[in-house]
């Protein structure tokens, strides 16, 4: 791809980390908005500790790696690896500090005064309390717990990653001193257990006659009794401590000869990477934390203090105990795809017409039936997919699976490198080829993002393709949770293109061209900056232009310099984009006509969908691509475009109705920063929940039709 010359100042440009924390801080103030139900605001700051976890194993770990290796290259921002993590532990530090006062100033108070006590510190427990603990440690947590001491002859044990630990400093009963008549100090340590529930409702006579709950956290409990761990010693202090290694695995295709083995074998090292952060709580002792600082090879800058219990996942924990549900969001449930509905088979349906399906407004069900129906029906000759990220239980691995067994050729791509699936994905890929499946682990050197079945049916008219594209996982369990679009259709053009793109995968077979899709790495950028470059043409000639483009992340320098060009000729764009966006709005004479929405709601925004004007004629695109180098130019991604008219205005609602959004949204500003919508004068409008309103309210016109199309008995006879 060569590169665009146009705007290459670093000026134009944020960094892509930053904007990332921008992100994660976006989440962070859903959990500090009191409009939103109270155990909904624990989920939202438990999401923020889980991001923060990946991105420091991941992105963290790969600036640490490229500062050791002596790597300088500048990002598109103009900050070199040592650059940006100089920048980022500033505004980490600060983000953590963000994290607990919203847990301690915000939600403790307000779930105390809902009726759930934190007991956060094991010496607050009152007396019978104490004793309900102490009974729950001996029988239950005791003989779980693997006490590590280090000496001489017990080296500093593994510590895994992110697993949660206590350390202490202990002292032999009968005191030892040194040479010079220090008292000789012992370090040992204590995983606490993950088999084990961390959070422990206590119960006893002292319960409140108001129904409240009272909780405290597994690991007090152990500090409460470590000294039983070690009865020769005296106990000095014992402290929660937790780190995070570098997880980025680092894999040379071209010269593994198993790509299976070999991950699991990389799998192995995330265990024992370099330590990139130890976390404790705050007022830990100075010996203990010169002690780990030392052991585990850690900085100042790596260290994070923590004013409150450490790895705040555990508040999705929190999030799911009973007797609470006046403090959450209903519950939705997906509901039918009209088109979907009635008597006959899935391919007679699909045959009538392409079909949208709108997750998780629409349930994901149609796509597991599409599989489903195709394992077991006799003129079915072969299916073939792609799974990234499947779900643990994953239906669709068993409809495969009995396709095979039912004779029918099955063609499974299980992408190996997809990033903390890969174990799952190992145990799948061997399910189905047990089962008799032939799986391919993907291309070298490229990971298959794409989301593509194809099923190869025998029909009166001779041979017919039916082909499902998303932009979203084959993951039923995800689907529930995550905003994305599928495509039925039993399109002959992308049929020929769905066998093509099998073919590719499966036999190095590329295509001279394609009818219908666009494929990364090799055609898929050309395409969008095609696609660009026809508005900004369209609008030089003074017939005006406008795109509009929802995706998970936006930072590629040669779509930005395309978007920004299309912008100075004075095309409309609207962009839509959840998490990282390195654009920059409102620069003069370069990016006045572009606007940037970030929608943070209760479901994850993952769809991509991509409007362009064309002169009048619109065009419409979905696909499993951000506008990201990965994604354009290291993975194999797809475009489709929905051509059907009643597909689009579907399209057109969705897209409209984000913009429109003014509940969820937050707005790019020109510093850099984001804000949520001033609402001042206008009606609140939520995407979201009006999609689930609308979802709900078609279900219900579907059964009244169906309703009035039941055959009633005769009760007279005509004459």
């Amino acid at each position: 791809m060569a590169e665009n010359k146009g705007f290459l100042d670093p000026a134009f440009y944020t960094n892509r980390e930053q904007s990332w924390l921008l992100f994660n801080k976006r989440v962070l103030s859903e959990s500090r908005d009191k409009q939103i139900p109270l155990f909904e605001r624990l989920k939202f700051l438990s999401i923020t500790a889980s991001n923060l976890d990946e991105f420091f194993m991941v992105r963290i770990g790969s600036l640490v790696d490229m500062v050791n290796a002596k790597y300088t290259k500048k990002d598109i921002a103009g900050l070199s690896p040592k650059e940006q993590l100089a920048m980022l532990s500033g505004e980490l530090h600060a983000f953590a500090s963000l994290q607990y006062s919203t847990y301690n100033r915000m939600l403790l108070p307000q779930l105390k005064a809902n009726g759930l006590i934190f007991t956060q510190h094991h010496e607050d427990l009152t007396e019978e309390q104490g004793r309900y603990v102490d009974e729950f440690f001996a029988e239950t947590v005791y003989p779980v717990l693997t006490p590590m001491a280090v000496d001489s002859s017990r080296p500093f044990p593994l510590i895994r990653n992110r697993s949660l630990n206590i350390g202490a400093l202990l002292a032999k009963k009968e005191k030892k001193t040194g040479k010079k008549g220090k008292e000789e100090l012992d370090f040992a340590t204590v995983q606490v257990p993950s088999v084990l529930p961390r959070v422990v409702p206590i119960p006893g006579a002292d319960k409140k006659t108001d129904g409240s709950v009272t909780v405290i956290l597994l690991e007090e409990i152990i500090e409460r009794n470590i000294s039983k761990l070690f009865l020769n010693y005296d106990v000095l202090c014992a402290h929660p401590f937790r780190i995070t290694r570098n997880a980025d695995l680092a894999i040379d295709e071209d010269e593994v000869e198993d790509l299976l083995k070999e991950i699991e074998k990389q799998i192995k090292k995330r265990s024992w990477g370099r330590t990139i952060r130890l976390e404790l709580e705050d007022g830990a002792d100075k010996r203990l934390v010169r002690l780990l600082k030392k052991e585990l090879g850690v900085e100042d800058g790596d260290l994070f203090f923590s004013d409150g219990p450490l790895d705040l996942t555990f508040l999705m924990k929190v999030y799911s105990l009973e007797g609470f549900e006046a403090l959450k969001t209903p519950k939705y449930i997906p509901q039918p795809v009209p088109e979907l509905e009635g008597e006959g088979s899935v391919f007679d349906k699909i045959r009538k017409g392409d079909i949208l399906l709108h997750h998780p407004y629409q349930t994901f069900e149609p796509v597991v039936d599409f599989i489903r129906q195709a394992s077991k029906d006799p003129d079915v000759l072969a299916i073939k997919q792609t799974l990234y990220r499947v779900s643990g239980n994953s239906p669709i691995i068993s409809a495969l699976a009995q396709a095979a067994d039912n004779g029918k050729q099955v063609s499974v791509l299980v992408e190996l490198k997809a990033r903390f699936d890969e174990e799952n994905n190992i145990v799948w890929a061997r399910k189905l080829e047990q089962a008799g499946c032939h799986v391919i682990y993907g291309l070298v050197g490229l990971k298959t993002h794409s989301k593509i079945t194809l099923v190869v049916r025998r029909e009166e008219e001779g041979i017919r393709r039916y082909v499902h594209l998303g932009t979203g996982n084959y993951n039923d369990a995800t689907a529930k949770l995550y905003t994305d679009i599928g495509l039925m259709t039993a399109n002959e053009a992308i049929g020929e293109d769905a066998t093509a793109v099998f073919n590719m995968l499966s036999g190095y077979s590329e295509p001279r061209s394609w009818n219908r899709l666009s494929l990364a790495p090799l055609w898929l950028k050309d395409r969008f900056l095609s696609l660009i470059d026809r508005e900004r043409k369209n609008a030089m000639e003074g017939r005006g232009g406008h795109i509009i483009a929802k995706m998970n992340a936006l930072c590629d320098r040669d779509v930005i310099s395309a978007l920004y060009q299309a912008s100075q000729a004075g095309v409309k764009i609207e962009l839509i984009v959840r998490g990282i966006c390195c654009l920059k709005v409102g620069i003069p004479g370069v990016s006045e006509n572009i606007t940037v929405r970030s929608i943070v709601g209760n479901f994850l925004e993952h769809a991509r969908i991509f409007y362009f004007e064309n002169n009048g004629k619109p065009e419409y695109y979905c696909g499993s691509a951000d506008w990201m180098p990965r994604n354009l130019e290291r993975r194999v991604e797809i475009l489709f475009p929905v051509e059907d008219h009643r597909l689009q205005e579907k399209l057109k609602h969705i897209l409209w109705g984000q913009l429109k959004d003014n509940m969820k949204a937050h707005i790019l500003q020109p510093d850099g920063s984001y804000e949520k919508v001033d609402r001042r004068g206008k009606e609140p409008y939520c995407a979201q929940e009006a999609f689930c309103e609308e979802a709900v309210a078609e279900g219900k016109r579907q059964e009244q039709v169906r309703d009035t199309r039941r055959f009633l008995p005769k009760t007279h006879v005509e004459e």
